[in-house]
């Protein structure tokens, strides 16, 4: 399911949510010309169609303004905050990823880290970029609850199965994202392709295995590439697999997963995101499952 509104900056997260399950948000549009004209929203978009719990919103921009991919990555980290501080308390635990859009998240929620207890990092580098904020660091096996989990990708479908690994943290990411109640997945509009597989696959691979494993991608009609001078947190290696158009994300996952040798790959299709925030030249678009 797929569902596109707009909200004017002014109206909190928590109120947004209040207002789009009672049927009353507005749509706000705004350009340098002319004074803001406030249109109500379909009501149908707020009654059936209106299913997830999820609220979908855009942050608009001044029109004529284009936005650069840092500018992109920072609106949808922000709107990441947005959405999950009215529901975090002092007792909360989030778990965070890898990346540069990782980065600009943990910026904008370091501004209120008063408001949560700490965080799961997917990476050593995610963790020393938190406690640099002073944001409090746990190990995920300490943590008992996890309720969201925010990081980037580096291919997203529109079912929100994702391609990650980019960063060579995918093994981590992968089992952070599993223990969180809710995946938040924050992208530029660049990451959101018809099927995946024009970014190369990355498969986390125990060094030893690393002959055998290249020969059975390539009978998946993979073209493995070793990434040299690359080690992962868990001491392994990197191949990335080359033209592979993913129709079946899914089972292509569970397959490379079975090879011997394999840690695991960069497919987030068994659990995927729960909602995907996706900065656009017009705005962050919000796409649920």
């Amino acid at each position: 399911m797929r569902i596109f509104l707009t909200y004017c900056s002014s109206i909190g997260a928590a109120s947004l949510t209040k207002r789009a399950r009672s049927g009353s948000l507005p749509c706000v549009l705004k350009d340098d010309h002319t004074n803001d004209k406030a249109l109500r929203c379909s009501r149908r978009y707020n009654a059936g169609r209106f299913a997830s719990p999820y609220p979908s919103f855009i942050y608009i921009r001044h029109r004529g303004a284009r936005m650069t991919q840092d500018q992109l990555k920072q609106a949808v980290a922000q709107a990441a905050v947005d959405f999950i501080l009215p529901k975090l308390d002092d007792k909360s635990i989030v778990g965070v990823g890898t990346g540069s859009t990782a980065n600009c998240f943990i910026d904008a929620l370091a501004k209120h880290k008063g408001a949560f207890d700490g965080a799961v990092a997917s990476s050593e580098a995610t963790a020393a970029r938190l406690k640099g904020h002073g944001i409090p660091v746990y190990e995920l096996n300490t943590v008992s609850d996890l309720e969201f989990y925010v990081d980037g990708a580096d291919e997203s479908d529109e079912h929100l199965n994702l391609i990650k690994g980019g960063g060579a943290a995918l093994t981590r990411e992968k089992i952070v994202a599993a223990v969180a109640k809710t995946f938040i997945c924050i992208a530029d509009g660049s990451k959101l392709v018809p099927v995946l597989g024009a970014f190369p696959l990355p498969v986390e691979v125990v060094p030893m295995a690393r002959s055998h494993v290249a020969r059975q991608l390539v009978k998946l009609g993979g073209d493995p590439v070793y990434r040299e001078g690359v080690l992962t947190d868990n001491g392994n290696i990197i191949i990335d697999v080359h033209n592979m158009s993913i129709t079946n994300p899914v089972e292509l996952e569970a397959s490379i997963n079975a090879i011997v040798g394999v840690v695991t790959n960069g497919l987030f299709a068994a659990r995927p995101a729960d909602l995907l925030l996706l900065g656009t030249a017009e705005g962050v678009k919000t796409l649920t499952r």
